[in-house]
């Protein structure tokens, strides 16, 4: 929750690097762009998207992700920003998520396929994790709270980007290297994988109580049914389903249930 206690030297060096970290991860793809540096992501995807991808109008959601991780870092950076125990707890961790998202850009442009497997559910955990750990915080933090709408609400939906992000990564990365075991067909594979997101999702979303999370994982099943209408219905309204899974269940925990259960 905000507080009016100012934050020491060594919390406002913390937060001089957050800032840092969120200009790093906001400029990486637009200078990796302008430079035509290596691939782009797109065609990083490309080499093993027969599985499972999200039509690319989904990633625009990367527009809203960074204009919320840039409001995040400039306010907690401000000296007049209270020290409290949520920018405190996720301050290095947010760090580390967002050197993550960069050096992501870094690893697809140079096609270092496992490597961005690594770098991408590291950079998720980093920010879950103790996010999950804050749960109660999070839940009791009021509505009109400044730590909910410039900390909670970027870097949840951040988290939850991430969690549908990584496993595309990760079933990508096994396709193009053609990796996926051939004890089921790689439609069941991608519902799999789905299907243990959506779970992930509910769980989270449970924990946390906060939409900010549950709808980019529904932007991003819905970009996958888009994606496979014309070549693979099964998957494709699968992954509908999920997406209404999850914002119903993200829904009924955020409104349904007291914040301070």
């Amino acid at each position: 929750m905000s507080s009016i206690v100012l934050p020491s030297p060594a919390q406002q060096t913390r937060r001089y690097a957050v800032l840092a970290a969120a200009i790093f991860a906001i400029a990486i793809p637009i200078l990796q762009a302008l430079g035509s540096i290596g691939q782009s992501q797109a065609e990083f995807a490309a080499d093993g998207n027969t599985t499972l991808r999200v039509a690319g109008y989904a990633f625009s959601i990367w527009g809203l992700l960074y204009a919320g991780l840039l409001a995040y870092a400039v306010r907690q950076a401000l000296p007049q920003t209270g020290e409290s125990t949520l920018i405190n707890a996720l301050g290095w961790p947010s760090f580390v998520t967002l050197i993550g998202i960069g050096l992501w850009i870094i690893t697809a442009a140079l096609d270092m396929k496992s490597a961005s497997v690594i770098v991408i559910f590291a950079s998720l955990l980093a920010i879950l994790l103790p996010m999950l750990m804050l749960g109660r915080t999070i839940r009791t933090t009021s509505l009109l709270d400044r730590d909910r709408m410039l900390v909670i609400w970027p870097l949840a939906a951040l988290a939850g980007w991430l969690t549908v992000a990584a496993p595309l990564n990760l079933i990508t990365v096994l396709t193009a290297y053609d990796a996926l075991p051939a004890m089921l067909s790689p439609t069941v594979w991608a519902i799999v994988f789905v299907a243990i997101t959506t779970l992930v999702a509910i769980a989270v979303s449970w924990v946390l109580r906060t939409l900010a999370y549950p709808i980019p994982i529904a932007w991003g099943f819905v970009g996958a049914f888009v994606a496979h209408q014309d070549n693979n219905p099964v998957l494709s309204f699968a992954a509908l389903g999920a997406a209404f899974v999850v914002i119903v269940f993200g829904s009924i925990f955020t409104f349904g249930l007291r914040r301070t259960k």
